[in-house]
This record gives structure tokens, sequence and C-alpha cells, in this order.
């Protein structure tokens, strides 16, 4: 099942159920608790798809992909790595990636399978971890790499800048997410393609240990860590430029699209 949140030709902000020959059905109740399909119907592009959630926290976790470990250069970390985005970073699909004026030039896309939790978690045990999780959903944990490697030498303004964290096209309830594969195109080429087997923490460990840390609320977000194939571990490297096209995929969700423009 496929959960969009779109905004409705008459303003109006409303989830809804992805449907077959390109339309909506839109629901009514709370997301995350008790809620139903109505009768409604709107075709897909008749609306503007938003970041399928509006998150009270975005938690991302670095270097939890072995080949990514080891393009950067950084040994394989011995618990997860966790920093926060802001909720201000939050981009829709198809809206621009914007090249900050204060550090425009290294800037890094990262693609990532993201967690949608569905109720409130506190000290889950591992093997309930999943029980948590209303779905999926593409993400792109976009980075400032010269604030983040040199300038700041800690990663809250390089990843966290406006637009920085582009979310959707939607959530994903039925995904395996520790065999999903995803991948990262720019302006059609592939530029990173993995599989989340090969994640050193997996989605049901790095439920179970950020709810040992801090609770979990209805909607939060955790990016799952990038794979090998980023911008700057290339050589040379490859950063974003206006005028790219970014298509963030995870195989069972779908393509998240975000084009790449300078801050005017």
């Amino acid at each position: 099942m496929k959960i969009a949140r779109a905004r409705l030709p008459d303003g109006t902000i409303q989830h809804a159920l992805v449907e077959e020959q390109g339309r909506l059905r839109l629901i009514q109740g709370d997301l995350y608790g008790a809620w139903r399909a109505t009768d409604q119907i709107v075709p897909l592009d008749h609306v503007t798809l938003l970041a399928p959630v509006a998150p009270p926290n975005i938690i991302a976790i670095g270097l939890n992909y072995r080949a990514h470990a080891q393009e950067s250069g950084a040994p394989f970390p011995e618990r997860p790595v966790i920093f926060l985005k802001a909720t201000s970073a939050l981009c829709d699909p198809e809206q621009p990636i914007v090249l900050p004026k204060m550090a425009p030039h290294e800037v890094d896309y990262e693609c990532e399978l993201a967690i949608v939790i569905g109720k409130r978690a506190k000290h889950v045990p591992a093997a309930r971890a999943l029980e948590y999780v209303l779905g999926y959903t593409c993400a792109n944990d976009v980075s400032a790499r010269d604030c983040q490697q040199r300038l700041d030498k800690q990663w809250a303004r390089a990843k966290s800048f406006d637009t920085f964290a582009p979310l959707g096209p939607w959530i994903e309830t039925d995904l395996d997410p520790e065999s999903a594969t995803l991948r990262t195109r720019l302006n059609g080429v592939v530029m990173q393609e993995s599989n989340t087997s090969d994640m050193i923490f997996s989605c049901h460990e790095l439920i179970a240990y950020l709810s040992q840390a801090m609770t979990l609320l209805p909607g939060t977000v955790i990016m799952t860590g990038t794979p090998s194939g980023v911008g700057f571990a290339r050589k040379p490297p490859r950063f974003l430029r206006p005028g790219d096209m970014v298509e963030i995929e995870v195989e069972g969700i779908g393509v998240l699209r975000n084009p790449v423009v300078a801050e005017s």
C-alpha cells in the first residue's frame, strides 16, 4: 500500500492512497491511528505531491553501509553514528534542491531508505522494532561537504540547509527493509547502487537503539545511511550544480526527483 500526501486543487493538504491508473483515493482520519479510505478519487496529475510526512524529527545515520565507510576511509562504527537534520530542510518531490549562497560549491547527494515511524516508540526490543513502522520512503541526505568536513568539523549546518532533506514520493507500507535495492541517478547516470543488505546496522537494530535514547514520535523519519558512490569520494569529485536533476530510487517504493538550482 502506498500513501501519499498531496495539496489538492482547493489548496487543502490531505493523505491519500496511491492507486492504479494514476489516481489517488483520499483517506479520512488519523494516519497514525484510525483512518479509512473514502470514495473521493482525485487524478494524480491534478495534485501537487508533498513530502509524505511532516516529521516532528528527522534522525539520520552516518557511515551505515560497509562500502561507503570504506570509500570514506573510516573504520566500521561500533554503534550507530547519529545526527539530526532540521525539519526546515524538508523538500517535496519535484521541488528544487537549492545550493546555498553560503556554501554552494561542494553540495553532495546521498540516496537513502527512510523509515517512517507509525506509533510512539520507547525502549523497543529489536525483535519487535518493525511493529512500530508505518512504512518507508525515498530520501536524499543532501550535504554541504565543505561545511561538514573542513569548516565546521560537525554535521549540523552541513546537513540542514533549506531543501537538504527531500522525501517521497510516497510511503510504501509493504517493503522488506533488509533487502531493498536503492540507487542515485544524476542527469540519468547511475552514481550509487546498492542494497540495504550492505547496512552495518539494520532497520530494526536502528529503531531499537534510537528508542533507548529518545522517544520516537509518530511521523519521525529515520534516514538509514547512504551506500558508496557519493560525490566527494569520486575522482575527480562530482558535486551538484545548477541544472542537474537528481533521482533517488528505492525498488518497491518509487523515484524521488529533484532539480538543482542556485539560491537567488
